[in-house]
């Protein structure tokens, strides 16, 4: 099932959002009309999209944010949480290759999302907390309509959730949701009217923080109440790089920002013709040198998130994703919440790497919201949800409107690549063939239906708002998600 294509046009408006689901977008331009900031907005659709995406985000995830307010310097939030204190080296020894496989029990790391809401808010908020989360408690208790893509990866990923008892019961694995299939989420709106009511300590203290130790103890995970107590987010400062006049901004390590930069790197020297081949040839090579840049000094993993892309009428511009990693997680629910476990251990190296398995320490992290610079002044805010897809899909956005000019929505439309490992490269359906030839020609062999989406949504979702030419804002949103854009 295909959707129509988002329009392009939010001509001069003056506020504007870009996110994966419509009932996100209408979450936070409420609270816009109602003179919340950009960060109101974006706490309201990212709590929406853990109610309406489940297999990619909730509380039992991660957060991270770039942060452009007016007249400050940009920065960066990190809510990504830590492993287990009890996490040792030793606890891996076994596993193929030193790695924790990809949905095991050791996985499971701190959800940092609910203290990261909080913490945004606390600096950048301006409505009531409570009032951010009443659009997204009344989807969980009410129910919603299930959207097309959200219907299909459900399905696809049913027996992630039929493996696990408590996951089974909260995601209806019995009876999986389809497009257009009323949803509900009773425990999960009980979770976020707490959190709502008494802040992040809701979730990480008290019952919440029992009710999570419990489930992870009965599947045989680590975490416990005191890792969920002891959690801390922080804000930090972007790393950033010029590319073709305009500056690019990422979120430092734990993630692969740096990645996207090293790549931007070699490409910004380079002349790179839209209708030359060797154009994306030279762009596919220096994303792969990035990337393997990063493994060497970060780490090495791939997963989904959620992204909302968001600046208000003061000019504050936020980028906020959040995410469970792997569909589902890890799998392991949490009956008395309706959340699921993140599995972020998945992306910690063999022991002796920097990036190497510790308790107490963030794994390397996919999730990379990101922002772009024009003569000092914001430019845009953007994200490409899709694990290993992040970076590329980066790269590839940046190319086409920093290089070749094109409009947000139509560089967003645009089929992408996706590297698959340093020699094998998957093409989205609707890519040029000169482009296939030239890419046999260099030594890359075809990764078409690779993946464990085999190519049905491997290539990620963008989310993009951006400063239009006479002064107001452009947003666009992928069409390979259920989202949308809204402005005024």
């Amino acid at each position: 099932m295909t959707k129509a294509p988002v329009p392009t046009a939010l001509k001069s408006a003056t506020e504007a959002v870009a996110t994966g689901h419509p009932r996100a977008a209408a979450a936070a331009m409420a609270m816009l009309a109602r003179g919340g900031t950009a960060v109101d907005a974006a706490i309201a659709a990212d709590a929406v999209l853990g109610v309406v995406e489940p297999m990619a985000t909730g509380l039992g995830g991660d957060s991270l944010a770039m942060l452009l307010p007016p007249n400050e310097a940009p920065l960066t939030y990190n809510g990504t949480g830590c492993a287990p204190m009890a996490l040792t080296p030793d606890h891996v020894r076994a596993f193929p290759d030193q790695k924790i496989p990809e949905r095991h029990p050791y996985s499971v790391t701190t959800p940092g999302l609910a203290r990261g809401w909080g913490d945004l808010h606390a600096r950048f908020g301006r409505l009531p907390f409570a009032d951010l989360l009443a659009p997204a408690i009344e989807l969980a208790r009410d129910g919603f309509d299930v959207a097309p893509i959200c219907a299909r990866e459900w399905a696809i990923f049913a027996h992630v959730i039929q493996n696990d008892p408590a996951s089974n019961l909260i995601y209806r694995g019995a009876n999986i949701p389809k497009a257009g299939d009323r949803f509900a989420n009773p425990a999960l709106a009980d979770l976020l009217a707490s959190i709502a009511t008494h802040g992040p300590d809701a979730f990480y203290k008290g019952a919440a923080a029992e009710a999570i130790e419990r489930a992870a103890r009965a599947r045989g995970a680590l975490l416990t109440v005191e890792d969920l107590a002891t959690h801390e987010g922080f804000f930090d400062v972007p790393v950033r790089r010029m590319f073709k006049g305009i500056e690019i901004l990422e979120c430092p390590p734990n993630t692969h920002g740096i990645g996207v930069l090293k790549a931007l790197e070699t490409l910004d020297t380079l002349d790179l013709p839209m209708d030359d081949p060797m154009s994306m040839i030279e762009v596919v090579k220096a994303t792969r040198d990035g990337m393997k840049y990063a493994r060497n000094t970060v780490a090495d993993p791939s997963g989904n998130t959620v992204c909302t892309a968001i600046v208000d009428r003061e000019g504050f511009a936020v980028t906020l994703m959040s995410s469970v990693f792997k569909r589902f997680g890890s799998g392991i629910g949490v009956p008395e919440l309706g959340i699921c476990l993140q599995n972020r251990g998945h992306g910690f190296s063999a022991p002796g790497h920097i990036n190497g398995v510790a308790g107490g320490k963030r794994p390397y992290h996919t999730v990379i919201p990101a922002a772009a610079l024009k003569d000092g002044a914001f430019h845009a805010v953007f994200g490409v949800v899709g694990g290993l897809m992040q970076p590329q899909g980066h790269i590839q956005l940046m190319l086409r409107v920093a290089a070749w000019g094109q409009d947000v929505q139509e560089a967003i439309n645009a089929p992408r690549w996706r590297l698959e490992s340093d020699t094998r490269i998957a093409l989205e359906p609707g890519s040029d063939p000169a482009f296939a030839t030239a890419l046999k020609a260099a030594g890359f062999e075809d990764a078409t239906g690779a993946g464990e989406l085999g190519g049905r949504s491997d290539f990620g979702g963008a989310q993009c708002v951006m400063r239009a030419p006479d002064g107001g804002l452009i947003a666009g949103s992928d069409t390979r998600k259920d989202g949308t854009t809204l402005g005024r």
